[in-house]
């Protein structure tokens, strides 16, 4: 046989051999894409763990299986297909196809993982190959927020479920991620509206003062504490009111004071009918990094203009949050003061409004008149 021919049979053989080695060459990489919790690899495939049953991404936060537990699929349905389940830690199938809202995203899961350890721009910068800059820039271009205000918006949220579910109030603050007792009450104080011990007992030693008068959409309320106020709301009789209040602040003093609250009643009477809003009214309302900027952007919306949820998600800086917006506008505990009434659905109708649709549509038209 010519030389020609020699090489020309072992091309052929070559081209009918099983090419074994290049899925391991890819699942070699992709192993220590897992290994090095490489969030870049999110959405590019998942690995699933034979000993738990559960599968993951890449950038998982839990303790590394072994090798051999470990099975590689190109995504959640082919993972679900053969029998494994979604990680609820990491939840692989958050994924939206787009690469710079699922590193974010990433981004929130870590931080979220890590709230009682030291989580720097650097650190994360580092954590998801960026530059600490971009990633900053990039992370607020999608929330709104910092990645800081994030992690400060997760401890509280964290420390609130557990002071209500009846921790103390040091189990609570190293548990939420709060490196010392003072640091806690430097950061919580002003977004509670009182102090984590009195939060924990539901507001058990502050005082609330609390007014009721008529209004243009029924009886109204107003609460305060000694900050300012912390509770505006709408109902047919004042016992309704009186309930609402008490759900809201289970255990606190609760004070009848006419003549001390009666000025912020009559600054939002006058409001209601076209006067501009005092600005030293004084607000103590707990809220969360993205409430606050939903609360302030509503504040800046002109009197008798509407937006809508998307424009409000948009004009925060968060154009795919339109349901987060409608949540944040849900709970809004200050009516009137917080005007979350003169935001609508695309087409122009109503939405939904926590105090009934027929009272957003009466101030609407007030406000237009």
């Amino acid at each position: 046989m010519t030389t020609n021919a020699i090489l020309a049979t072992e091309e052929l053989m070559s081209s009918h051999q099983p090419s074994s080695t290049v899925p391991l060459d890819a699942d070699d990489q992709r192993w220590s894409a897992v290994l090095a919790r490489d969030a870049s690899h999110d959405g590019e495939f998942v690995f699933a763990v034979s000993s738990t049953g559960v599968y993951c991404r890449p950038s998982c936060a839990a303790r590394r299986p072994r090798r051999q537990n470990v099975r590689f699929f190109g995504g959640p349905d082919a993972a679900e297909r053969a029998g494994y389940r979604a990680c609820l830690r990491c939840r692989p199938r958050a994924q939206s196809g787009n690469k710079e809202s699922d590193n974010v995203k990433a981004i929130c899961r870590f931080i979220e993982q890590h709230l009682d350890e030291s989580l720097t721009l650097q650190r994360l910068g580092k954590e998801f190959h960026q530059s600490p800059f971009h990633l900053q820039r990039r992370f607020r271009a999608v929330l709104g927020i910092t990645p800081r205000e994030y992690a400060d918006s997760c401890r509280l949220r964290t420390l609130k479920r557990n002071l209500q579910a009846g921790d103390s109030v040091t189990r609570a603050m190293y548990d939420a991620g709060y490196g010392s007792s003072s640091r806690l009450y430097e950061k919580t104080a002003s977004q509670l509206g009182m102090t984590p011990d009195k939060y924990r007992r539901g507001a058990i030693a502050a005082t609330i003062r609390y007014a009721c008068a008529d209004s243009p959409l029924g009886r109204m309320l107003v609460a305060a504490t000694e900050r300012g106020i912390c509770s505006i709301q709408f109902g047919r009789t004042d016992a309704e009111l009186m309930e609402g209040l008490k759900r809201e602040f289970p255990f606190a003093v609760r004070k009848i004071d006419d003549s001390g609250v009666r000025p912020w009643i009559e600054a939002l009477l006058r409001h209601m009918v076209g006067k501009d809003l005092d600005s030293s009214l004084p607000l103590d309302i707990r809220a969360t990094a993205f409430q606050r900027c939903v609360w302030s952007y509503l504040q800046a919306i002109p009197f008798g203009k509407t937006k809508s949820y998307l424009q409000v998600a948009k004009g925060i800086g968060r154009p795919s949050a339109s349901r987060a917006v409608a949540r944040a506008c849900a709970t809004n505990p200050v009516a009137v003061a917080i005007p979350c009434h003169r935001v609508v659905r695309e087409d122009g109708s109503m939405g939904g409004y926590r105090w009934g649709i027929e009272r957003k549509k009466a101030l609407l038209e007030m406000e237009r008149q």
